[in-house]
């Protein structure tokens, strides 16, 4: 393999599983994983042997399982490894995949609606408990993939080699203005029992629930909020809620509020005398997931609050927008 190449799913190069038809046995998100997963022979879970890498449930009915992935570096693949290290008597007969091109902050919704879908990868059998490389043919830059198996089993990791295409990741870009890196900052929040208010601003993917905002279980009315300042005065266009980690523990719904304060102190914001407008009525919220909210507005805003219904856990909140001219 060209040593220039890098994997342009790998996980710590931005890669984000974003949702399978089922991974019952073994998480989507050990797919994008760096190695090529272990095994432990005694280990087992509620839903049985304990796998290194994705795995689906014998499937009873027609069709086949797939799994839909975000490249943390857009690029021109040149070659794809489906990894079945250690699945042996439960690896896919076969594989395909598709991939597309997509706006950067595109919502589930968007991608699996998308016409844009080619394949890049016919089905081929795969070989058990092996390396599974393949040719990629396309000269084209693509966003998103979806992995196929056939018809399901596991796999334990999924490599995208390529090249980054950094031609237009500058053009009409978004900026996240929650983003601590860009001057966000969190002000108060009515609880962070587990874990602290700052995480939502990172900007790494979280590592596990202690890297995000938790609050704690909510015995009476009510609901719990965070107050952020944004980096710079701002259109928003695009909201992230992303609760990756939190399954049992996720808000149920969330909303938020604005406000274009651009003089206020912290204190005064805190005071509770700032008029709030609204700007995302409750919606829903699914659990281990990113949920994208697109926001039709041509208001300013310095300031958000993000509210969550009753309580619980989200790891990251992005504010997309671009700043007032």
């Amino acid at each position: 393999m060209d040593n220039t190449l890098i994997d342009l799913a790998l996980e710590s190069n931005g890669g984000r599983t974003l949702l399978a038809s089922d991974d019952f046995f073994a998480p989507k998100e050990n797919l994008l994983k760096p190695g090529r997963g272990v095994f432990i022979e005694d280990k087992y879970t509620d839903h049985g042997k304990w796998m290194d890498g994705w795995e689906s449930r014998r499937k009873r009915t027609e069709g086949n399982d797939w799994c839909i992935l975000r490249l943390g570096k857009p690029g021109i693949i040149s070659e794809v490894d489906i990894d079945t290290h250690h699945f042996v008597g439960n690896f896919p007969s076969h594989a395909s995949i598709e991939a597309c091109t997509m706006p950067e902050y595109s919502g589930l919704d968007e991608i699996l609606e998308t016409d844009e879908w080619i394949e890049i990868l016919p089905k081929v059998e795969l070989k058990g408990n092996s390396q599974n490389k393949f040719d990629i043919s396309s000269d084209q830059s693509f966003t998103h993939l979806r992995l196929h198996i056939y018809p399901d089993g596991g796999v334990a990791r999924f490599r995208v080699y390529g090249y980054p295409d950094h031609a237009n990741e500058n053009e009409n870009k978004l900026i996240d203005f929650a983003l601590a890196d860009n001057g966000g900052e969190m002000i108060t929040c009515s609880d962070m029992h587990f874990s602290h208010m700052e995480n939502l601003t990172k900007s790494t993917t979280g590592i596990d629930m202690s890297d995000g905002w938790e609050t704690k279980r909510r015995r009476g009315p009510g609901y719990d909020w965070s107050i952020l300042k944004l980096g710079s005065p701002c259109n928003i266009e695009r909201v992230i809620v992303d609760t990756l980690h939190f399954k049992g523990n996720f808000p149920d719904t969330c909303s938020i509020d604005g406000c274009f304060e651009p003089n206020r102190t912290h204190d005064s914001i805190i005071e509770n005398n700032t008029i709030w407008s609204e700007l995302l009525p409750k919606s829903k919220l699914s659990a281990n997931q990113e949920t994208v909210f697109i926001l039709n507005l041509n208001s300013p805003m310095t300031h958000i609050r993000f509210n969550i219904f009753p309580d619980g856990g989200v790891g990251r909140l992005r504010i997309l927008g671009r700043p007032i001219s």
